[in-house]
């Protein structure tokens, strides 16, 4: 059984500040992708890494459904999320947010795309990672530069998920402390 104090423990301890930073943190991964930002401020039971929790907390609340994928849909983090953030639990094909390893999540087809008239109605994959280095494919298109490369878990996928644009997921890489984004407008380079 999980202790009531575990679920209370680990949000934001100035939260208007704590949050305002990583929100931009956040942001700045999105708008610039492959970039691996740090963020802090959460510490959230295991297995999430503090990155996890930072983006669960600044993005989710009780009108955000989220999916919790593997090791991650565990009693401490349920807990965890309906103390700090009150986000409904929902199944991957509902989720406006998923949390989970890249092997957890899939397959990731089954999340939302957004529809030709919404696509802004679609899901963020919030994918835990070992760690996150500037090395692995290319990655090109929006907000970057004339490229930046980024280790993803695999290319297919995020090939795949760029042809639906401008409907598909958005994903965000958490590892330890970092961050990084890869928005749906990135193009992946094959390996």
């Amino acid at each position: 059984m999980i202790a009531a104090s575990d679920a209370l423990a680990g949000g934001f301890t100035e939260a208007p500040l704590q949050s305002a930073r990583a929100f931009r943190e956040i942001l700045e991964a999105m708008a610039r992708p492959g970039t691996i930002r740090r963020v802090a401020g959460a510490h959230p039971p295991a297995p999430l890494s503090p990155a996890a929790g930072v983006a669960l907390l600044v993005l989710t609340d009780p009108t955000t459904r989220l999916h919790l994928a593997g090791g991650a849909d565990c009693p401490a983090v349920r807990d965890w999320v309906a103390f700090h953030i009150g986000a409904p639990l929902a199944a991957a094909e509902d989720a406006d947010f998923a949390l989970g390893t890249w092997d957890d999540l899939h397959p990731v087809t089954r999340f939302r795309i957004g529809q030709p008239d919404y696509p802004d109605r679609s899901a963020t994959l919030i994918v835990e990672c070992d760690r996150l280095v500037p090395h692995g494919p290319a990655l090109t298109g929006p907000g970057i530069e004339t490229a930046t490369w980024l280790n993803l878990p695999e290319t297919a996928a995020f090939r795949a998920n760029r042809a639906l644009f401008p409907l598909g997921f958005d994903t965000l890489f958490t590892a330890g402390d970092h961050i990084a984004g890869l928005p749906r407008s990135t193009r992946v380079e094959a390996i």
